[in-house]
């Protein structure tokens, strides 16, 4: 069977991608941050695109017709996030991106969610290992974060 998303490619973001960036935000955090309450999500959702995103080198994955796949944002050698559309995870995507922020661009750590299983598991796959810990998030709201670091 051929790769759905063997067309997809990995490109730099911009202002213009903000809305569809925040819609796959969205959609991902719903799909995945269970820990989090609506309250929680109408707080952090206006903050993506007036903060967060202006913050980060932004990538976008987007597939052959130019459509959002998922996106990536780099602060430096950290990966500040890294969000799928919930209707691509589990294809590799994340993968890709996440191999594209180590090899291309350096990234050699990521924060997560403790309470998201799945994205530690993600990561532990990946190769990135648990360093420290956190109480709370950025924001100083609870919700611990581990510090991983590749190696």
């Amino acid at each position: 069977m051929a790769d759905p998303f063997s067309d997809a490619a990995i490109v730099p973001g911009g202002r213009a991608d903000y809305p569809a960036v925040a819609e796959v935000w969205e959609a991902s955090v719903r799909a995945t941050h269970h820990f989090l309450a609506e309250t929680d999500i109408r707080f952090f959702r206006p903050l993506i695109a007036d903060e967060f995103l202006p913050a980060v080198d932004l990538y976008c994955m987007k597939d052959g017709t130019g459509e959002l796949l998922g996106f990536l944002g780099l602060a430096g050698r950290k990966v500040e996030m890294l969000f799928l559309r919930p209707d691509v995870m589990g294809r590799g995507l994340g993968a890709r991106l996440l191999r594209f922020a180590v090899d291309e661009r350096g990234a050699d750590e990521v924060d997560v969610n403790e309470q998201n299983p799945a994205a530690v598991g993600f990561y532990e796959r990946m190769g990135f290992r648990v360093a420290g810990r956190s109480e709370a998030d950025g924001m100083g709201k609870p919700f611990p974060l581990l510090h991983m670091r590749v190696g």
